[in-house]
């Protein structure tokens, strides 16, 4: 028989302890209470307990200075505050020392709930799964050990990088590192929605609320019920949206277009951006009070120049797999082209140095990577951040290295060449290939990821 989740209640008004021990003996949880912070300090010396629940004001202290007590003497303990209604300061605070999540007065009893039954499943947790930050550098090291820790939180994470770092990469492993790991995780480009859909996108609308909307439909926080929400690009939320936004974190509700009831929801808010978001609030470009909010925990994920002795790591990665998709057996890196990798500086970072190597192994004969194959631009960072960032001069711009036109107008000239060369043949894909001076395996595979058939 599985032993009972032990929780402590710290509170010093009698009817408030009594019905968070109601509810959580009713989720069949034991409780113990305490009236003021000494009496906790005392009972969490004594006692493991699975989850704690503090009120801010103590008569002998607060509940911020209990959370940053846990810290040091119960670290594995997930505290979550109790705070008056709208004292976002408080809260935000709370979260910034190491509480794991907040509840607001009056307590709502279902999120109450649902607060416990996330927050008894963190020390179930804490691998990685399917997905890994590869490299053996201190910066990355340090970025997986930040992984680990805010995993365990609730607290709104923002992800700083430049373009092609693995933002995404790091969002997902904190969500599956964590207590919601068993439900959704939605990812969304908040640069790629149109300006009269973002509304409807994120929140939901009801039937007929405006023109197109045939049917009813739920929101991306909705889809996210449970789990995490990844707001990519969130420097690129119009302004009007933002405020929006910055309701549903304060309220934990959303309110379709087109409905006059707000529905609760419980979602961990992860974001990212290439920008300085400090410097987009001082321009006026994004809201300091929506900044404080989502920039509760900050993380900075290292440019790939600042951890060069990973490129031989990520690069063996990353042809192992792409030989696997083309069918080619453990293709090799020539000691030229890996010198030539170690030297470049790589201004869309991880994700150029990935579809460097797919062009560089379609190029190849038989797996075998040479440096004619890899076709490095010499040290192309200052004409790839100008085409990028319309000539500022700054690594990533405002555009992701791998979406530019440049590498557009290098798949247009592959996909041309390889028409003109299966016309030639009469769509006899080996002839083409020897045209080409290709493999037939390659071609066959660049075929299908320009979707030319």
């Amino acid at each position: 028989m599985s032993k009972k989740p032990h929780a402590l209640i710290i509170d010093d008004e009698p009817d408030i302890c009594e019905l968070l021990s109601l509810t959580l003996q009713a989720m069949d949880i034991d409780t113990a209470t305490a009236g003021d912070l000494a009496g906790a300090q005392k009972l969490l010396g004594k006692q493991n307990y699975d989850i704690c629940l503090t009120d801010m004001r103590l008569p002998d202290g607060n509940g911020l200075e209990l959370v940053e007590w846990m810290q040091t003497h119960t670290p594995d303990v997930p505290v979550a505050v109790i705070t008056a209604h709208g004292n976002v300061e408080s809260a935000v605070q709370a979260l910034k020392l190491g509480a794991f999540d907040f509840v607001s007065k009056p307590v709502n009893v279902p999120a109450l709930r649902k607060l416990v039954q996330t927050s008894l499943q963190i020390n179930k947790q804490g691998t990685f799964g399917d997905k890994q930050l590869l490299g053996n550098s201190p910066a990355i090291a340090a970025v997986r050990e930040m992984v680990a820790k805010v995993a365990r939180s609730q607290a709104p994470v923002h992800i700083s990088g430049e373009s092609g770092t693995g933002k995404e990469l790091v969002a997902r492993l904190i969500h599956e590192s964590g207590p919601r790991a068993n439900k959704p995780f939605v990812p969304v480009n908040c640069g790629a929605i149109p300006g009269e859909l973002m509304e409807s996108e994120f929140f939901g609308h009801k039937k007929g609320s405006f023109t197109g909307a045939v049917a009813d439909k739920n929101g991306l926080f909705v889809a996210a019920e449970g789990g995490t929400l990844f707001l990519d690009e969130v420097a690129d939320l119009p302004l009007h949206m933002q405020v929006k936004l910055l309701r549903v974190i304060q309220e934990k509700a959303v309110r379709p277009v087109g409905e006059t009831i707000e529905q609760p929801v419980d979602v961990r808010l992860l974001s990212a951006t290439h920008r300085n978001l400090a410097d987009q609030v001082q321009k006026g470009h994004f809201r300091e009070d929506l900044f404080y909010r989502i920039n509760v925990i900050e993380m900075s994920v290292p440019a790939l120049r600042n951890r060069g002795e990973d490129i031989d790591v990520l690069a063996n990665h990353f042809l192992a797999r792409l030989g696997a998709e083309m069918g080619i057996d453990q293709p090799t890196l020539s000691d030229a082209a890996l010198s030539a990798l170690r030297k470049y500086s790589f201004p869309g970072n991880v994700r150029e140095l990935e579809n460097i190597l797919e062009r560089a192994l379609t190029l190849s004969e038989d797996g075998k990577v040479n440096i004619d194959d890899v076709q490095l631009r010499g040290d192309a960072r200052t004409a790839a951040s100008q085409i990028e960032g319309g000539g500022t001069g700054e690594p990533g711009g405002d555009r992701d290295f791998s979406d530019t036109t440049l590498i557009g107008q290098l798949n247009d000239v592959q996909r041309d060449a390889i028409v003109k060369a299966l016309e030639e043949a009469r769509y006899n894909k080996t002839k083409a290939a020897k045209i080409l001076g290709i493999s037939f395996r390659a071609l066959r595979y660049r075929i299908k990821k320009l979707g030319i058939e």
